[in-house]
């Protein structure tokens, strides 16, 4: 009788509608029974309680369904120029081609309608937004392998959903931290990185003392959560000194990650055991490994700089900087590499105008395989940033696009020189790398989905979400765009729904 109070409690709180998703605006229908196996966890928690792992079988995909998106989630956007888009064949069923439709409220979700974020009361419009995507929603995008949408949320909770309907298949929430990453899938296994943005108080009183604090330090669990990619269930951890809030990369058996000790760490992605640690110093707050060509592309804060690790040994093989650059900003943005090309930016030279704290966004491009400085570019002074103070590159071609979260522009510049192709600005910040599908750029800005013409920068299409996106790429399968944003859901929009400009 008592497992079966739990079930049905378990199944009430399923049956609110902040967790329920639909096709179309559909009500879905969970036929069988919700599988609840605590008894596998390593980590207890209490059976049928808000943490206990959820378990819906009977949403897998099924049939052709199976074979929808990527057969694999390696790196941070999918790969190292940071382009989140997956093609689909001709012959493949309709709803691949055309795009389906559904919204999905995670645990915490703030209704997308409600202009202003959460707390705007009390911190103000900007900051608000902030903590509502360091603490509440989703910092990035998802990651589609298989037919099956995975997300991490600051929520606490990771997520996989039906990429046809939305309807749930497993939700965990492994440890008490903020999961702010793409979650990796490679085989069997789905990965997880676990770091809060916070410093407690000793790491504050060092960092006065010494200039040096170890960011997430004693704040909570840290670390590399792997789970089984069918059911959720955790297999294994590795805790890390300080907060592991980057997306890690993977290659072949290795799963690399960096941290806000200052370490980078190779591990066995099947075992969790250790290969190597490089310690660079500083923090690695939101900079994700880009993999390429046997190397490892990363940056740090406190001290800014940028580092080329070779990818079997950690050895440091060569590192640059940014002149002036301040505060968290190279350890927040994620290098993107393509062509020979490593594109760094981030926020340089603190200057108060007119009694307001500004700063200046600079992208550099250096020569992927020996460090040469290509060319530097000043994208204009403006507010101050209260959070990731950078924007995710997007390499395509033979152009580098990247927003700022200063002015709120997005850039086109030539690969190779640094020459400017053209601006858009319709969004007050714009963090995020734009995703290339069907000869579109993507763009997740504000409470909506862009479409721009990537020669020109024309904006060719729009449709409102709804929320705030924070350094969310939109992840584009086939015709359907999945995009999850600070309010705590995870929406997908068919391509075809944007709505022409005239």
């Amino acid at each position: 009788m008592k497992s079966l109070r739990n079930r049905r409690a378990v199944l009430a709180f399923l049956a609110s509608p902040f967790i329920l998703a639909g096709v179309s605006g559909a009500s879905p229908s969970f036929a069988g029974a919700l599988s609840v196996d605590s008894s596998s966890w390593t980590v207890p928690v209490a059976p049928g309680g808000p943490f206990d792992r959820v378990y819906l079988p009977q949403n897998q995909p099924v049939g052709a369904d199976r074979k929808f998106g990527a057969v694999q989630w390696l790196q941070m956007n999918a790969n190292a120029r940071h382009n989140a888009a997956v093609p689909v064949s001709k012959n493949a069923p309709l709803w691949f081609r055309d795009g389906v439709f559904w919204r999905y409220a995670e645990a915490r979700a703030w209704p997308l309608e409600q202009k202003h974020p959460f707390g705007t009361k009390t911190y103000g419009e900007t900051e608000a937004g902030a903590v509502q995507t360091q603490f509440y929603g989703n910092a990035l995008g998802v990651s589609v392998v298989g037919g099956i949408v995975y997300a991490e949320s600051d929520d606490m909770f990771a997520y996989a959903l039906n990429a046809r309907t939305g309807q749930l298949i497993w939700r965990t929430s492994p440890v008490g931290n903020n999961l702010m990453g793409n979650p990796l899938i490679a085989g069997n296994t789905v990965y997880l990185a676990a770091g809060g943005v916070g410093f407690n108080f000793a790491n504050v009183a060092a960092f006065a003392k010494k200039g040096r604090a170890v960011r997430g330090m004693d704040v909570s669990y840290n670390g590399i959560y792997a789970l089984d990619r069918r059911t959720g269930r955790l297999l294994w951890h590795v805790g890390s000194v300080g907060e592991a809030m980057p997306t890690p990369a993977i290659h072949g058996r290795i799963l690399y990650y960096a941290t806000g000790s200052g370490a980078v760490h190779a591990i066995d992605r099947r075992t969790g055991r250790p290969i190597w640690t490089a310690r660079l110093g500083g923090n690695d707050n939101m900079s994700s490994p880009a993999y390429r060509h046997g190397r490892l592309y990363l940056a740090m804060a406190s001290p800014p700089r940028l580092y080329c690790l070779d990818a079997k040994s950690g050895r440091t093989l060569w590192s640059g900087t940014i002149p002036g650059a301040a505060n968290t900003g190279m350890g927040d943005v994620s290098p993107a590499v393509g062509g020979g090309v490593v594109v760094m930016d981030t926020v340089t030279s603190p200057k108060v105008v007119h009694g307001h704290p500004t700063l200046e966004p600079v992208v550099r491009a250096f020569d992927a395989e020996t460090g040469r400085i290509l060319w530097t570019v000043s994208t204009g002074r403006g507010p101050k940033p209260p959070a990731f103070k950078g924007g995710v590159p997007l390499i395509y071609g033979k152009a580098v696009y990247v927003g700022s979260p200063v002015t709120g522009r997005y850039e086109a510049l030539d690969l190779r020189t640094g020459k400017h192709l053209w601006s858009w600005h319709k969004v007050s910040a714009t963090r995020s790398a734009p995703t290339f599908s069907g000869g579109s750029l993507y763009i997740a800005g504000g409470d909506s989905l862009y479409r721009l013409d990537p020669k020109t920068g024309r904006e060719t299409g729009e449709i409102r979400i709804g929320g705030r996106m924070g350094i969310v790429s939109p992840t584009i399968v086939g015709g359907t765009a999945y995009i999850a944003n600070s309010y705590d859901w995870i929406v997908a929009v068919p391509l075809s729904e944007l709505k022409p400009v005239r």
